[in-house]
């Protein structure tokens, strides 16, 4: 029993010690980190069984590097395949961007209207995702003028949608009351 309880504290010690060396080798092998986790704590419930067979414990770490290397290889053999062998070839669709490279163009067209101030705000806060405080920092203003800003900004954008969508309206009328005077 005694040896049992020296062999517990002894590897307790050693993971207590190596367990942030040790995941972050584990986060080299897997890209999520829940997995990494998840493969370190594997590899450490299988090499606490061998513990008393390593004899040179400085080079435990090794042991349980080629553990965890072992184990994500069992991993990815045991993966499941989502390809499922059929006689017919399923309907292959294509997304080609054309869309949504017409969103872009639209809105980069869009945001010529707004003056530099404006965009300027525009962007940073929706399409760098910064937050109030790090709009104002970085354009030197203060987070009530960003605010304001923003506001009359969005204001103007959508005021410049709701304009352009109406004369898209009135253009396809237009066309089809052409196409009828042709007939």
């Amino acid at each position: 029993m005694a040896t049992s309880g020296g062999k517990v504290l002894d590897f307790e010690e050693y993971v207590r010690t190596r367990q942030d060396a040790l995941l972050r080798s584990a986060r080299r092998l897997v890209p999520d980190p829940v997995d990494a986790q998840d493969l370190l704590q594997t590899a450490l419930v299988r090499t606490y069984g061998r513990w008393d067979g390593i004899a040179d414990k400085s080079l435990a770490d090794a042991y349980l590097r080629r553990v965890m290397i072992n184990t994500r290889t069992e991993w990815w053999r045991a993966r499941k395949l989502e390809e499922v062998p059929t006689e017919q070839l399923p309907d292959a669709s294509v997304d080609d961007g054309t869309e949504q490279r017409a969103d872009r163009a639209l809105l980069m067209d869009i945001l010529g209207v707004l003056a530099p101030k404006q965009r300027s705000v525009v962007v940073l806060r929706h399409w760098e995702q910064m937050s109030t405080e790090e709009t104002a920092a970085s354009l030197g203003m203060s987070t009530g003028t960003v605010k304001s800003t923003l506001h009359r900004a969005l204001a103007r954008l959508r005021q410049e949608l709701a304009d352009r969508d109406i004369d898209a309206r009135m253009l396809e009328r237009s066309e089809t009351e052409r196409e009828r005077c042709a007939a």
